[in-house]
């Protein structure tokens, strides 16, 4: 055999296998048995009992075209990547469930110029920045990101017995859900003396996926994929 066609032969066998290997893993991705693989952890406090694709839904296009638009990416001939398979989980997937028409601190909010500091260090716009999921957790943010809004904080008529520029100009900011509900959904009276706050550590458990430390009610149940109330305690 010359030495071009035992090339080119090489060259076909490793097509092949290159196209058998990349099929399998295709197909291994998407079966609806490799469910326990493909999982990268577990679900978060309150959503033990949805599906994949209560959250999950497929990106855009082909898959052919989704490799084409990640390959000119990769070579500089496109700006930005796309979702490939699955798309990125966006906020209008986590408002089908826990949509609040009061909510303190809505996402949409941080989108105004005056948090531009705030989106570079948490992307606060985005539900999942906070809440990212199969950590087993309720919240994933840091207890002490109020500082990246507040750090000026100071109230002319200032209710607390420590005053809120003091307690910014010490760096106590792991005081702040300790009084006050980040997204306003329990009907709580806030307390005026740190004393009678929840502890850090006890906002820490909650976070984690403890019991709430607010007593007051929930003012909005969270809805599941068949527009049920779920349990109250469940969700933040």
């Amino acid at each position: 055999m010359e030495p071009g066609s035992r090339i080119r032969r090489r060259r076909r066998v490793g097509g092949w296998l290159g196209l058998g290997l990349g099929t399998a893993i295709v197909v291994a991705i998407v079966w609806p048995g490799s469910r326990p693989l493909q999982k990268p952890g577990p679900m978060n406090v309150g959503h033990e009992r949805l599906e994949c694709g209560s959250c999950h839904r497929p990106a855009p296009g082909t898959t052919r075209q989704q490799l084409q638009a990640n390959a000119r990416a990769v070579f500089g001939l496109r700006a930005s990547y796309v979702d490939f398979g699955m798309r990125a989980v966006q906020n209008a997937d986590c408002r089908s469930c826990h949509d609040r028409p009061d909510d303190r601190h809505p996402v949409y909010r941080f989108l105004e110029p005056r948090f531009a500091d705030a989106r570079a260090a948490l992307a606060p716009q985005a539900c999942t920045s906070c809440h990212a999921e199969h950590t087993g957790r309720r919240a994933t943010v840091e207890p002490t990101a109020c500082r990246h809004c507040h750090a000026d904080i100071e109230l002319q008529s200032d209710p607390v017995s420590t005053p809120h520029a003091e307690l910014a100009r010490v760096g106590a900011w792991d005081t702040c859900l300790g009084c006050h509900d980040f997204h306003g959904n329990h009907a709580i009276t806030v307390p005026t003396a740190l004393t009678d706050a929840a502890s850090p550590a006890a906002i820490e458990r909650y976070l984690a996926g403890g019991e709430s430390p607010y007593e007051g009610e929930i003012r909005h149940t969270a809805l599941q994929d068949n527009g049920t109330a779920q349990e109250e305690r469940t969700w933040p």
